[in-house]
Parts: C-alpha cells; sequence; structure tokens
C-alpha cells in the first residue's frame, strides 16, 4: 500500500501521522458542531478538546521516554519522533490520562457531564473512522493471514520496516472493517441526536456499538494476539458499562430539551 504519503527529497509524510492529524482536525470541527446542536459552549468544548488531545500526546511521548530509558537516554529528541510505539499498554494509558484531565475540565468548568459524553461521542466515531482508513493504506495494525479473496496484500518494504507488516502474505482487512463500522456507528449518532430523550444515550450508543464491533473485530488482528484477552475484555467492559448510559432514569423528571439538537 502506501506506508508515506508523499516525499521530497528526504522528507517524508508518513501516510498514518498525516490520516491521523487529519482525524483528530476533524473530529476537533466536528465537536464544534455537536456542542452547539447541543447547546454547549463551543469555545469550552474547543478547550477541551484541545486539552484531552495535547494531554495524550504529551502522556505517549513522556511513557515512551521512561519505557525506553535507555535508548531515550542515548538519543534525547527521539522521543519527540513520529515513530509509532508498538507498546500495547502505552498509548491506552495516555488516553486514559487525556481523558482524566478533559474530565477535570468538565468539573472545573461546571459542563454537564453526560451531555459533554454525548458531544464527544460522534466526533470519536468520525476520527476514528480516518485514522483507521490511515493504518489501512500504511499497513499498520495488519490482519492474520486469510484464504479469502478480498484478503489484501502489502509489498512496500517501508511498511515492513516501520511496522513490521508481512509482504506478500493475504490479509485479513481488519483496518478497513473498523473504518467503515465507525463510519456507520457515525451516521447512526448522527441520526439519534434529534431522537434522544436523554443525556447519555450518545455516549452509550457508542461504547455498545464500538465495544461489540471491536471485540469480534480484534480477533482478526495479528498485531494484538499476544493482549487479545486484555483487549477483549476491556471491549466487554464497554459493552457493559454502556447500560448505565443507556438506561432510563426519566423517573428523577429529567428530560432532554429536544430544541437543543436542532439549533
Amino acid at each position: 500500500m502506501y506506508p508515506r504519503l508523499f516525499q521530497l527529497g528526504r522528507f517524508a509524510i508518513p501516510t498514518y501521522g498525516a490520516f491521523t492529524a487529519l482525524a483528530l482536525v476533524a473530529a476537533l470541527v466536528a465537536l464544534l458542531q455537536f456542542a452547539r446542536r447541543l447547546a454547549l459552549d463551543a469555545n469550552k468544548l474547543w478547550n477541551l478538546g484541545l486539552i484531552a488531545i495535547l494531554t495524550t500526546l504529551i502522556a505517549e511521548r513522556l511513557l515512551l521516554a521512561v519505557a525506553y530509558f535507555g535508548a531515550f537516554r542515548a538519543h534525547p529528541f527521539w522521543v519527540l519522533g513520529i515513530t509509532t510505539s508498538h507498546s500495547g499498554w502505552i498509548f491506552p494509558v495516555a488516553v486514559v490520562m487525556g481523558f482524566a484531565a478533559a474530565t477535570l475540565y468538565v468539573l472545573a468548568e461546571g459542563l454537564s457531564f453526560l451531555r459533554v459524553l454525548d458531544c464527544i461521542a460522534p466526533c470519536a466515531a468520525l476520527g476514528l473512522a480516518l485514522n483507521r482508513t490511515g493504518a489501512f493504506l500504511a499497513g499498520l495494525d495488519y490482519g492474520l493471514p486469510s484464504a479469502q479473496a478480498w484478503g489484501v496484500r502489502y509489498s512496500s518494504r517501508i511498511a515492513a520496516f516501520w511496522y513490521h507488516t508481512p509482504l506478500g502474505v493475504r490479509l485479513y482487512p481488519v483496518q478497513l472493517y473498523e473504518a467503515i463500522t465507525s463510519l456507520l456507528i457515525f451516521l447512526t449518532l448522527c441520526w439519534w441526536l434529534p431522537r434522544r430523550t436523554q443525556d447519555g444515550e450518545l455516549a452509550g450508543s457508542w461504547l455498545f456499538l464500538f465495544g461489540l464491533t471491536g471485540f469480534f473485530l480484534d480477533s482478526h488482528r495479528a498485531a494484538v494476539q499476544s493482549s487479545l484477552f486484555a483487549r477483549q475484555a476491556t471491549f466487554a467492559l464497554m459493552v457493559i458499562s454502556s447500560a448505565a448510559l443507556l438506561i432510563s432514569r426519566k423517573s428523577d423528571g429529567y428530560t432532554v430539551d429536544n430544541d437543543a439538537s436542532h439549533t
């Protein structure tokens, strides 16, 4: 496929990095639109997005420096590079730290936590659809060997060097499956937005749909077989946790201002 989007002399733009940047920008722009539709302060949601993204990125670099301290001490600027970490725990921990920072901001600003989650859910689905498309094109997070006719073969030596992608072997296009399912989840949440009856429904739906599809798709990914049990347990927990957001809370007299969904 195309691990490099383009190259000018010695300067190369990795496809996965470019699509990840595009995913973050698209998610931030969408966050502003959904904030207005949910009667939230768009400026505060913009700040929230930046806090979450920057905290995650900085935490990932710091965790990389700690995990590979010997290499970092020999080459201090390595941690500032764009090398993708192959340690399964680093990025999830960084995401948790980003979410924690965002949560503190929500509490400090007095925003409705569940409504903010509803605002974030479709944006996350859109960002993941773009991110997974970049992974598919680059050969990152490749699938298990497949005998199916629609399996994909990678031939780029750069993909093999950067991501250890097997060359000339038919593989499940699991990243493309994820991109398609994330796009469908995004469209579903957009359709559901004006029909929601309480805050938390969109977030609960995203947890359920993303957890369910992730549980089945991860079993076809070669790169995570060593941590498959932990990842599938996480996806299962997401599905179970979705019930807490989807369960009816009408008994407390609370109703959603549906007019806000159309503004």
